[in-house]
């Protein structure tokens, strides 16, 4: 792993994030390895060998362009959710080709941009087909199209990442699909070359692919017996990581591929879809100890990072692993690390077992690198943070902190 303890000092590659964090001005800032992106996408490019496939990276799980530049260098496909992520991923270099527009609510312009740029869109909705077709009218193009079906496969994650079942907001039910096809004949401006699923995130079994591979490739021979003739089965994303650092066998894109490789027929294209799993592990969030103190019967280590900066404790109960980034010799007692945000549900992790830091000393949030830094925000005013990106031991700031001046920028004044 790219990020370890030397000596009790925490590393990032060749660096020790101490001595990062004193000649970093800001605090909380994010720091990247890319050795270890590197490492979790070539997983996959080893894991599909043999098989005719596209990697699209999920670019909602971190956005940042010298991250999706490095992507698109290995080869890289991209997956978006807005017409902002089709813009940031046609600056980052990626080719429209290997790019798929997702997503429930595509408006009208979204939609007109990724025709003219001849991405592959999804449709989602009868309402969503009715947009596609006006966007291929507008834009006098045609444009091939993969209808998202809901499997109705129960991926067993927290509620709030799991898409893929019957009551889910994505995805058409399976018995409107003739519906679909015959609107697709009508038109000829649309070629249906796929079907997708997405079955949810932070998937811990592989066997769930598997079931929904199977019924997708039933999908694909009834559609095909229609007429249509499919090229790409894309299966979505998913693949958990150790958050709790206790060591489980959680699969591998080897384990994710080898599940469904003897399902797969040769003609189809298989996409997937993983975005935690390449940059999940990647990132820390260094934050600063601001003070410990004690009410009742607890003890809380407050730091200048908060529920602003990192949301997913807060909002999914999320455990992410927290370290000190240097050594400390005190007793170790249990703590809950909380931010300074003006809220109770402002805290980065519960009954944590940690030495008692002094103000001003590092600690490091694990496991920041996805579904992190895009989902950080404004509140009580807190400034989105920089972020840093190590390359064996060379540190380069690959994101400014946004500024006050930056927020006031924003109003009519």
């Amino acid at each position: 792993m790219s990020f370890y303890f030397q000596n009790g000092f925490m590393y990032c590659e060749n660096l020790r994030v101490k001595e990062i964090q004193e000649q970093v001005p800001e605090s909380p800032f994010y720091l990247y390895s890319l050795r270890q992106i590197q490492k979790n996408y070539q997983d996959y490019v080893s894991a599909l060998k043999g098989l005719q496939s596209i990697i699209g990276y999920a670019v909602k799980a971190n956005n940042n362009l010298h991250i999706l530049k490095h992507l698109q260098n290995m080869g890289c496909g991209a997956v978006l959710v807005s017409g902002n992520e089709l813009r940031l991923a046609l600056v980052a270099g990626f080719d429209p080709r290997q790019m798929i527009f997702n997503g429930n609510g595509k408006t009208l312009p979204e939609l007109i941009l990724a025709v003219k740029h001849q991405v592959m869109v999804n449709i989602d909705s009868e309402f969503d087909l009715l947009h596609i077709q006006k966007a291929a009218e507008i834009s006098d193009t045609p444009v091939k199209v993969l209808i998202r079906i809901n499997p109705d496969v129960d991926p067993k994650v927290h509620p709030y990442v799991s898409t893929g079942i019957k009551n889910s907001k994505f995805g058409i039910q399976n018995e409107r699909l003739d519906w679909f096809l015959e609107k697709i004949k009508q038109n000829d401006r649309l070629n249906l070359v796929g079907i997708h699923c997405h079955l949810g995130s932070t998937i811990e079994t592989v066997a769930v692919f598997r079931d929904a591979t199977t019924l997708m490739l039933d999908f694909v021979q009834q559609i095909q017996e229609q007429g249509f003739n499919l090229c790409y089965l894309n299966i979505g994303g998913g693949l958990g990581i150790d958050y709790k650092k206790n060591n489980p066998r959680l699969p591998t894109p080897v384990d994710l591929v080898d599940s469904i490789r003897e399902l797969l027929p040769p003609e189809l294209i298989l996409i997937i879809e993983p975005g935690r799993s390449i940059v999940g592990n990647t990132g820390i969030l260094v934050n600063r100890v601001t003070g410990v103190k004690s009410n009742g019967n607890k003890n809380f280590i407050v730091i200048d990072g908060s529920m602003s900066e990192l949301i997913r404790p807060s909002l999914y109960q999320a455990y992410q692993h927290i370290d000190l980034i240097e050594p400390v010799l005190s007793n170790v007692e249990t703590f809950d690390v909380v931010g300074p945000v003006c809220e109770s549900a402002d805290f980065l992790g519960t009954n944590r077992q940690l030495p008692r830091p002094p103000e001003e000393s590092g600690l490091a949030i694990h496991d920041a690198g996805a579904y992190c830094h895009t989902m950080s925000s404004n509140y009580n005013l807190k400034m989105i943070p920089a972020e840093y990106l190590v390359d064996g031991n060379q540190l380069r700031k690959i994101r400014h902190r946004q500024e006050f001046d930056d927020y006031l920028r924003q109003f009519e004044i």
